[in-house]
């Protein structure tokens, strides 16, 4: 069973006027792991598609999309896949790759139909491609770690990269996951927008009873979002993300836009926060 649901693109004013449901409504990606279904959730920002594909003892097959009018979904896309539960696999091509937890998997334009199956639990990341790239699997001892933070300002985090330019090709996609140390709970601080990407951020790995304040919004109109496990924001090129959980916590940071630097950031000082 495959199901779309779109988001439209949001102008800053509008947000400075939304109420707490309309918000959420517009920029939190709720309820995309369904047993036996594929969801997606496309939005109108850089054209950029998130979603979830629970096979739950049956394999679910990724095909044609009615939303963007191609035979099928890869015809001029590229994706990026994680797995978040246990040891699944994904074929296409004519290739079947086994994913364990944390794996990434990277599918380059022009894959064709996309397989599911076994008891992983997909998320799913997708962009517009203008070239085809190889396609690849990312091991998290593949990755590239990068450690940051302090225990000073409850940020000591260590941020694993994996469809990024020091590890692997793609055209616009930038993917990776960030998991924040015991006693650490800011995800991102200082905060920073940048203009020419939007961003997705999926949070996993925390109790039924936790939660993660996410920050949004321009910095000196900041709005938040009460974030539950494996729940999503939509990070417009306008608004700041940035979050603070109670207890551990993983989020899986997206990009898609104008450039693949990971570090074109224009940051927000605390101070300068409204």
């Amino acid at each position: 069973m495959l199901t779309v649901e779109t988001r439209h693109a949001i102008h800053p004013d509008h947000a400075k006027g939304m109420d707490t449901d309309t918000l959420r409504r517009h920029f939190l990606a709720q309820g995309m792991f369904a047993a036996g279904e594929i969801r997606l959730v496309y939005t109108h920002y850089d054209r950029f598609v998130i979603g979830g594909v629970v096979p739950d003892g049956a394999a679910l097959v990724l095909d044609q999309v009615a939303e963007t009018k191609t035979p099928s979904f890869l015809d001029r896309r590229e994706l990026g896949v994680v797995n978040i539960g246990d040891t699944g696999t994904v074929s296409a091509e004519g290739q079947t790759y086994t994913m364990q937890r944390g794996d990434v998997l990277y599918l380059g334009m022009g894959s064709g139909p996309v397989t599911f199956d076994g008891a992983g639990r997909f998320y799913l990341t997708s962009a517009p491609a203008h070239r085809k790239c190889p396609s690849r699997l990312v091991t998290i001892a593949e990755s590239k770690q990068v450690k940051l933070g302090a225990v000073e300002t409850s940020n000591k985090r260590t941020i694993n990269q994996f469809i990024h330019p020091l590890v692997m090709e793609s055209c616009q996609l930038v993917l990776g996951y960030t998991a924040l140390e015991d006693g650490s709970v800011w995800n991102t601080m200082p905060a920073h927008i940048h203009d020419r990407r939007m961003e997705a951020y999926l949070y996993w790995g925390m109790d039924d009873a936790s939660r993660v304040l996410h920050l949004m919004g321009e910095p000196t109109e900041t709005r938040h979002l009460i974030v539950a496990n494996e729940e999503a924001a939509i990070s417009p090129s306008w608004s700041i993300h940035a979050g603070a959980g109670i207890g551990s916590y993983t989020f899986i940071w997206a990009m898609a836009g104008d450039n693949i630097d990971y570090t074109d950031m224009d940051f927000v000082q605390p101070a300068d926060l409204k």
